[in-house]
């Protein structure tokens, strides 16, 4: 039996036809988003603004998250026309801020960070003003793929931690705390001025002692943006929704990310990592401010 969402799940849905541009667009390019892959909440919202969250390196991911809806097994080489295939759809959207992400590649000797510079080099080669940002996977902690990525030039490096160390070995068995934080502590070195973003689903059961000592790993590593968002499970053979955390709870998980120094929080029911990523990323620009970003 599926649970009941509290009332604060309510959206307004697209009317009819106001996403068939984006949905036709990448039907025609042959190309896969997270929105879709990971039946997330606020597709409707994004595909209707003209706007969507690509996945390369195909579909099908290496590892078995238990919270995650895209589909686990072994996926076909790399398309090496996927990064202009991403760059024609993202010029044909008109948009300003693209966040690319992947499927995590444990089949490739650099965690697919090739892949991901040629995306990001083409994108700028084409739209020298387009702000980049990639969610990369762990890329097995290996800091040449960093490196790879970073020296690329995106303007955001983002790699979600996803849960507390002690809901590992159950939400991420086949992944590492301190290797994720390594992640986005080397990003850092690779260069000290690109801004890095990390994100945590809450409601896996987690404590509120927990969430706040993830933000403070997170700080010692330089992390300068954090999302946080209500977990959904994806079908009842996932890990199972615990609690549903209050609109209330989250505003003060924001302002406790300001206090520990984050430039910038984004902490709602329905935030995900890309969920107007752009809005986010300006907070880097301005001085640190309590106005929350309307997520709703």
């Amino acid at each position: 039996m599926s649970q009941r969402l509290p009332e604060w799940f309510k959206q307004k849905l697209p009317r009819a036809g106001e996403t068939s541009h984006v949905e036709r667009l990448l039907s025609q390019l042959k190309l896969h988003t997270v929105c879709e892959g990971a039946h997330c909440p606020n597709i409707g919202q994004c595909f209707s603004n003209g706007t969507a969250t690509f996945m390369i390196m195909g579909e099908v991911c290496t590892r078995n998250c238990t919270f995650c809806a895209v589909k686990k097994g072994f996926p076909p080489a790399l398309d090496p026309d996927e990064p202009l295939r991403v760059t024609e759809a993202v010029s044909q959207l008109g948009l300003k801020y693209v966040v690319i992400t992947c499927v995590t590649r444990d089949d490739l000797p650099d965690g697919g960070a090739a892949h991901f510079s040629a995306t990001i080099h083409s994108l700028h080669d084409k739209m020298p003003e387009l702000k980049v940002e990639v969610l990369v996977s762990d890329m097995k902690g290996n800091p040449a793929s960093v490196n790879t990525v970073v020296a690329a030039g995106p303007d955001v490096f983002s790699h979600n931690l996803e849960t507390v160390p002690r809901l590992y070995a159950g939400v991420r068995p086949m992944a590492g705390y301190l290797r994720s934080l390594d992640v986005l502590r080397m990003a850092k070195e690779c260069d000290p001025l690109i801004v890095t973003k990390s994100g945590l689903m809450l409601g896996l059961g987690e404590t509120r002692d927990e969430v706040i000592e993830v933000m403070r790993d997170l700080r010692l590593t330089g992390c300068d943006l954090l999302s946080l968002g209500q977990y959904l499970a994806p079908s009842s053979e996932h890990h199972p929704v615990i609690t549903f955390v209050t609109p209330a709870e989250f505003a003060e998980y924001e302002q406790i990310g300001l206090q520990e120094g984050f430039k910038g929080v984004a902490s709602a029911p329905l935030v995900r990592s890309s969920f107007r990523a752009s809005e986010l990323y300006e907070r880097v620009k301005k001085p640190l401010s309590t106005t929350s970003i309307n997520m709703q």
